[in-house]
């Protein structure tokens, strides 16, 4: 239901008077309007060079990027998108950003479109920023600021003095904003078809591969704080409690320690639930002998962290758990082990690539043990070694990826037995320094056997 349907939000059901519930509602909107978009950013000067490293991919076009439009009902969910915060740092949302690239006759231009502001929406979400806000542009930390009812008009202007641009318009694929506003444009300016845009994020996937300083330390800060949740975890495991008691303490943990929300929804699966790779519910309760796999980490200031950890229900692995554990272990740390800068590669799932960490992985667990019926461990591996990280906890790029220095990724290797009710996965994200060697984001978490049931006891 629309929160202004009615004046008390129905999920409430609390009988009240309306004035008191509209005075609450407004005491919250007060009370939360500073910390809605409350966001250790970076520098100014960060997000302009990106922004201008962008116009230099362009090829004397134009790229206008949408933010995320704020959901009607408070109870779900806002994220801003992931390229327009890279390029920008800003949070509200309904804004557009035009990148105006360098081409004979004009300069590099950055433009902000914000939105004409609500009210009566505000009342809700608290005051936002537009473009009649006095200092709206240093606010924003861009070169011009303008309504967004000028977004078409300026457009317009762009391309009746320059056609060509017409048919060098960049957006994201994904808008339904950029796809009106290109028809609109060819419609104003009598063309008999509207001209196919370029999808922008093949530039911004190029852009965001490699991480700056500021970006690692971000990551980092989502890592500290998803291991904390981690080791919450592992003093909480015990038999009777319920897989959602357990992701519940983590995500309390998260907020504790920075995070604005997980990085995605926890999987915390026991059993026989460990050997779903997606596994989702977490409603089953934990069962004296059985393992537990927990992929669960946080977000801090839109940047990702990426754990997953496997514990044994009662704090000690059976000789078949800790044998299967081992070797999942041994496999991320062979691929550890082989990695050289500039030539490994991560995402390699056909093994085709002879730099392939992924191929190590699997040949060390293919050698390694066996299953019930003496078959190679490696047939129950059924997805890739890892990932990029970073805004997005699965950061895009292209695979299989070359690892250079600034790339963050995982090293995820798995075992998944549904017969045996063992699943085991072991998930650490690293850095690419610029020396070349890996730098493990988690790596005072527990690894080991011995390191795991060490830090279960220390919580009984």
């Amino acid at each position: 239901m629309h929160p202004f349907n009615q004046t008390c939000r129905p999920r409430r059901r609390i009988r009240q008077s309306s004035s008191l519930c509209l005075a609450l509602s407004l005491l919250f909107a007060i009370i939360l309007a500073p910390l809605a978009y409350s966001l250790e950013k970076q520098p100014a000067s960060t997000y302009r060079s990106r922004r201008v490293a962008l116009a230099q991919k362009l090829n004397g076009g134009a790229a206008i990027l949408f933010a995320a439009e704020e959901p009607l009902l408070d109870f779900m969910p806002y994220r801003q998108d992931e390229d327009f915060y890279y390029l920008t740092g800003w949070s509200e949302p309904g804004a557009a950003l035009l990148i105006l690239a360098d081409a004979p006759g004009r300069s590099y231009r950055e433009v902000l479109f914000l939105p004409t502001r609500n009210l009566l929406m505000e009342k809700y979400t608290g005051v936002k920023l537009d473009a009649a806000t006095p200092g709206a542009a240093k606010a924003a930390s861009v070169n011009e600021v303008l309504p967004m009812t000028e977004l078409p008009l300026q457009l317009n202007k762009l391309v009746s003095a320059d056609r060509r641009l017409a048919y060098n318009f960049w957006t994201q694929p994904d808008a339904p904003q950029g796809k009106a506003l290109v028809g609109w444009t060819a419609a104003t300016l009598g063309q008999g078809t509207v001209p196919a845009t370029h999808d922008v994020t093949t530039l911004t996937t190029q852009l965001r591969v490699v991480k700056d300083s500021g970006e690692l330390e971000l990551l980092k800060k989502a890592s500290d704080a998803s291991v904390a949740a981690q080791r919450v975890m592992m003093r909480s495991a015990k038999p009777g409690i319920t897989e959602r008691a357990i992701a519940g303490k983590m995500l309390a943990s998260m907020m504790e320690n920075g995070c604005e929300r997980p990085s995605y929804a926890p999987i915390v699966g026991t059993g026989v639930n460990s050997t779903t790779l997606h596994y989702s519910a977490n409603s089953a309760t934990l069962a004296d002998g059985d393992v537990m796999v927990v992929d669960a980490a946080g977000e801090y200031s839109m940047y990702a962290s990426d754990i997953t950890r496997t514990v044994p229900v009662n704090g000690h692995f059976t000789a078949r758990q800790r044998e299967i554990y081992d070797v999942v272990l041994g496999a991320q740390r062979a691929a550890i082990a082989a990695f050289v800068a500039g030539k490994s590669t991560i995402n390699d799932r056909d093994h085709k690539d002879p730099n392939s960490l992924d191929t190590v992985a699997w040949n060390y667990i293919h050698t390694h043990g066996k299953g019930l019926h003496g078959e190679p461990l490696s047939d129950y591996w059924i997805h890739g070694l890892g990932h990029m990280v970073g805004i997005n906890v699965h950061d895009p790029s292209g695979y299989p990826a070359v690892l250079r220095p600034g790339m963050v990724f995982t090293i995820e290797p798995g075992v998944y037995m549904p017969q045996e009710k063992i699943g085991v996965r072991i998930e650490d994200v690293f850095v690419v320094g610029q020396d070349g060697k890996l730098i493990n984001l988690v790596a005072n978490l527990p690894h080991t056997v011995d390191e795991v049931e060490a830090e279960m006891r220390a919580g009984k």
